[in-house]
């Protein structure tokens, strides 16, 4: 699966459009990570629990897109994109959302 953020991908050719596709995850903070971060935050510097949390999260929700790209029959996601808001307090949703495509390769 071709996953592009751009609306075109070089040497391919969009044949077909399938719809939106979109992959989300609820998560919610980690006590020890809250600790941690407190202080971190005295000294500054990465808050490396919550850059782990947040790769996670956008693994989970890229994996969930491409499943329903798949269940579509595309072979490409174009116009990739991420969001993320706060459900409650201490807990984030991140969404990921794009095109699902059929592309074929351009040329002979």
């Amino acid at each position: 699966m071709i996953v592009v953020n751009t609306d075109a991908i070089p040497g391919h050719r969009i044949v077909e459009v399938k719809g939106i596709v979109q992959g989300n995850t609820v998560r919610a903070k980690h006590a020890g990570r809250d600790i941690a971060a407190g202080l971190k935050n005295l000294v500054g510097g990465e808050l490396k629990g919550y850059t782990e949390l947040l790769t996670e999260s956008r693994q989970e929700a890229v994996n969930r897109m491409l499943n329903h790209a798949q269940q579509l029959g595309a072979n490409a996601i174009v116009s990739v994109r991420f969001t993320t808001s706060s459900i409650t307090s201490g807990a984030s949703e991140l969404y990921a959302y794009g095109t699902a495509v059929t592309v074929v390769p351009e040329g002979p």
